[in-house]
């Protein structure tokens, strides 16, 4: 499929269902693109010619959130830095005529307030969101949560999540309909129906099942949109594997404890930023929609697919 950023129609957010802040994790070291993310963060790797943070931020911007705050951890400055503005370079772009640039550098210092929150160690999903609390103001009554590893396209799944909140109130995760044969590498909702066939309510979850077990096929995806009442319920989770909060434990916490928890089903498609090949393929698939290098690209891969075949 081919990727998409433009604004979906699915934009409301100024129902009770809204939400004006959103939350990054990026905190993480990369493991998997060392040695490059010894000097460039991961988030900042570019899908073509933009860094996969910026899509992620785009799509907060587009489903109506004015804030972003980005988890980091200490010496990953580079990551806000780059929504911030750069005079001197607009400057230069600006003399030299450099229009189209100049657009796409200032693209990003545009779509929304950019803070930080540090994760001082890496203790888990739940913790890094956790972090982020104290930059929430008095009328976040929700929060999104996006995880900058998916780009899940096209745009338009939040404005689904915030109609859902709206009707069902609490909190709605984003989910996939995934192969039963390859569910167990995913946290699995238990769900009953809804009126709505991609709106579930979610009655448990389940880490990582036999695929004979899985209480169904609808797995945990990166996107949240989390009731301002889970924050409470991360403070009062153990810490599991590793030492880890995770974010999942909370979630099941507040469905124990009555809290409505929903899915929405996204059923069209996604990329994995979070390792090198899902990486590559991103960026493919990113390239061969581009009108300045699809055309070109795609005749390359024919012949070069042609040549090992």
């Amino acid at each position: 499929m081919a990727p998409s950023t433009a604004v979906s129609s699915d934009t409301g957010s100024t129902s009770a269902g809204g939400f004006r802040t959103a939350i990054v994790p990026a905190a993480g070291l990369g493991t998997r693109f060392l040695p490059t993310t010894k000097a460039v963060p991961k988030e900042l790797l570019p899908v073509v010619d933009t860094p996969g943070i910026e899509y992620v931020a785009a799509e907060a911007a587009e489903a109506g959130a004015r804030r972003l705050v980005i988890v980091t951890s200490p010496g990953k400055d580079a990551v806000a830095q780059y929504f911030q503005r750069q005079p001197e370079l607009e400057e230069t772009l600006e003399r030299r005529g450099k229009t189209e640039l100049l657009d796409k550098v200032r693209r990003a210092p545009n779509l929304l307030e950019v803070e930080t929150a540090i994760q001082e160690e890496a203790l888990g999903l739940g913790h890094a969101v956790g972090c982020a609390e104290p930059n929430l103001r008095p009328d976040d009554d929700a929060v999104a949560v996006l995880l900058p590893d998916d780009l899940v396209l096209p745009t338009g799944v939040l404005g689904r999540m915030t109609r859902a909140r709206a009707e069902h109130g609490g909190t709605v995760l984003c989910a996939f309909d995934i192969p039963k044969d390859q569910i167990s590498a995913y946290g699995v909702f238990d769900v009953e129906d809804t009126d709505d066939p991609d709106v579930k309510k979610v009655k448990g979850m389940v880490e990582k099942p036999p695929a004979d077990q899985a209480p169904s096929t609808f797995a945990a995806a990166g996107r949240y949109l989390l009731d301002r009442a889970v924050f409470d319920a991360l403070k009062r989770i153990t810490p599991g594997a590793g030492g880890e909060l995770q974010l999942t434990d909370a979630v099941a916490l507040l469905i124990e404890e009555g809290h409505p928890v929903h899915v929405v089903v996204h059923r069209e498609g996604r990329h994995d930023l979070g390792n090198p090949g899902g990486f590559l393929r991103a960026a493919v698939d990113f390239a061969l929609s581009h009108p300045e290098y699809g055309p070109d690209l795609r005749e390359w891969l024919r012949g070069r697919v042609e040549a090992n075949d």
